[in-house]
């Protein structure tokens, strides 16, 4: 298996490096400053409209879209090691406009919308000027299993009317968020995985309200954030119901593989930085005589992560190359495995550099503490791993029985 990049990757890379080091690292700080300055903590901070504007002019815009010539026109075995990359900082992929939710809800658009859906939506998140969010799970019910949602979306005439209480919608709550897609119900008396629907909700619609923002373990992650919103008696046309009735668990599947397969390879990224730290906290620091560096523990340390980050990027270029060459219903497998292993490669090899780091590895000062948390709430995020680790083990149960 070749996952060797071409020349027009390697060279993407080479400029993404040079962005990173020149314009990102030097500006996280600045990032941050501005978020806690300003009046209104859901207004996007000026240094990043700085930092896309840069970003557009070397070339490193809508790296994310495979095969498509609105973005790069990358596989995604190509993309993976600029997504690794991006995954450094957690202000990196939004000032390339490779961000999560819209990168999926632009994939969503390119593949399922109209003429009017591409206009309308597309084209300004395409040029980074509005924001979006993807409104599925619910306070009410297990969203793990997206057959329980009970949103309801009811034909009423040329029109859909939406009644939902949907929470962790990711940028719901930013100034510049314009448009939700929504999961939810539009025949609960169809088969199983043909009763939800999804749709496309103006920010703006009469009965959209913002009923508060949910931290995760105290951080609130403003601008983007994570939000509680309901949705009550929203009226739609019915032309934004997305491919029609009793096709959203089809563009779930669309929208989500590669969603999943972006998280992994920005947590690869997310460790290779901890693991960076923990070396360099590794030989700077001297305890019991001599330099931590030295020490047994440390040394295994720092050679598990190694190994670890190392494997989860070959099963996370696995599923990337399965994906590319036999599509995502094919690759299910492949990217349930990595979105189990990713994320808790990430979080040991992070918690290992927090406890090199001791006390200063659980405040703000180098990054791992919120690091950390990014991590853990994506074991959670796109499905627990219970959910993935069932769907591995159904498929191979499904393979037969070797002669006895």
């Amino acid at each position: 298996m070749d996952f060797s990049t071409s020349p027009h990757t390697d060279a993407l890379r080479q400029r993404l490096l040079t962005f990173m080091d020149d314009a990102i690292y030097p500006n996280e700080a600045v990032y941050t400053k501005q978020v806690s300055a300003t009046a209104n903590r859901w207004e996007s901070p000026p240094i990043m409209e700085t930092l896309k504007s840069q970003a557009r002019a070397a070339g490193l815009w809508n790296l994310f879209l495979p095969d498509s010539e609105l973005g790069a026109g990358l596989s995604n075995v190509e993309y993976a090691p600029l997504c690794e990359i991006l995954g450094r900082s957690d202000i990196a992929p939004e000032a390339c406009n490779c961000a999560a939710p819209d990168t999926g809800n632009m994939e969503v658009f390119v593949r399922y919308g109209t003429d009017e859906h591409r206009e309308r939506w597309l084209s300004p998140l395409l040029e980074g000027r509005i924001r979006s969010a993807y409104a599925m799970t619910e306070p009410a019910v297990a969203s793990s299993d997206a057959t329980n949602i009970e949103a309801r979306i009811e034909r009423d005439g040329d029109h859909y009317v939406v009644n939902a209480h949907k929470w962790w919608a990711s940028g719901a709550g930013d100034t510049r968020c314009r448009v939700f897609i929504l999961m939810g119900k539009t025949d609960p008396t169809a088969a199983k995985h043909k009763q939800q629907s999804m749709v496309v909700v103006p920010a703006d619609a009469p009965g959209v309200t913002l009923v508060r923002p949910l931290t995760v373990f105290g951080y609130d992650h403003a601008p983007h954030g994570h939000f509680e919103v309901t949705f009550e008696n929203v009226r739609i046309p019915a032309t934004d119901v997305l491919l029609g009735e009793g096709r959203g668990f089809e563009i779930a599947q669309g929208r989500l593989g590669p969603g999943r397969i972006h998280h992994c390879m920005r947590l690869i990224g997310l460790a290779e930085r901890a693991l960076e730290a923990m070396c360099a906290r590794a030989k700077s620091r001297v305890a019991f005589g001599g330099p931590l560096a030295q020490q047994g523990v440390v040394m295994e340390a720092i050679a598990n992560s190694r190994i670890e980050i190392d494997q989860a990027r070959l099963l996370t270029l696995n599923a990337a190359h399965m994906m590319d060459t036999v599509g995502n219903k094919f690759a299910r497998a492949e990217i349930a495995m990595i979105k189990v292993v990713a994320p808790n490669m990430a979080l040991n090899v992070i918690d290992r550099a927090i406890q090199l780091h001791g006390g200063a590895g659980v405040c703000d000062d180098f990054g791992l503490a919120a690091a950390w948390v990014h991590a853990r709430y994506l074991r959670l995020a796109d499905g627990p791993d219970e959910v993935h680790r069932r769907a591995v083990a159904r498929i191979e149960l499904k393979k037969g029985t070797a002669p006895s």
